[in-house]
């Protein structure tokens, strides 16, 4: 097969890499924390679980937007990369009247001292695993 616009050869398989730390809670089916392809980290829905006991955190969304925050910056450094490498992420709330709180958490982990935050998707669903508040996925950097 020739290549696409673009560069994109459909016809070559793509080399992944799962990419895994016991610092962010084990996967709850099947899928893994992360896969590398090429230079792109692609780190599957994290919701408010705590690693170390597989539960989800007591609190509101406030906690809840941490300890996802904590689990994708521990699957990024398992990847030799940061959080400010993230390129893009979606959200997913329970309730979309938790956005402001969430946002501010977020910000703190993604916009800080005028780092450029990565490109963003949120939305309101209507129930996520375990009926946490927030989920949350995302895209980073390697290069």
């Amino acid at each position: 097969m020739g290549c696409r616009p673009g560069g994109y050869n459909l016809g070559m398989s793509v080399e992944k890499k799962i990419v895994s730390t016991t610092n962010a809670p084990a996967a709850i089916g099947p899928y893994v924390q992360a896969v590398k392809v090429g230079n792109l980290l692609f780190a599957s829905g994290q919701i408010p679980l705590d690693p170390a006991t597989q539960q989800v955190v007591a609190g509101g969304i406030e906690e809840q937007t941490t300890r996802v925050l904590e689990n994708l910056k521990a699957i990024a450094e398992a990847a030799g990369a940061s959080l400010s490498s993230a390129v893009k992420a979606t959200v997913f709330l329970r309730d979309f009247n938790d956005f402001a709180a969430m946002n501010a958490i977020y910000a703190r982990y993604f916009a800080a001292d005028g780092a450029t935050p990565p490109a963003r998707t949120t939305v309101e669903v209507s129930r996520l695993p375990k009926d946490v508040r927030i989920e949350i996925d995302l895209i980073v950097s390697l290069a």
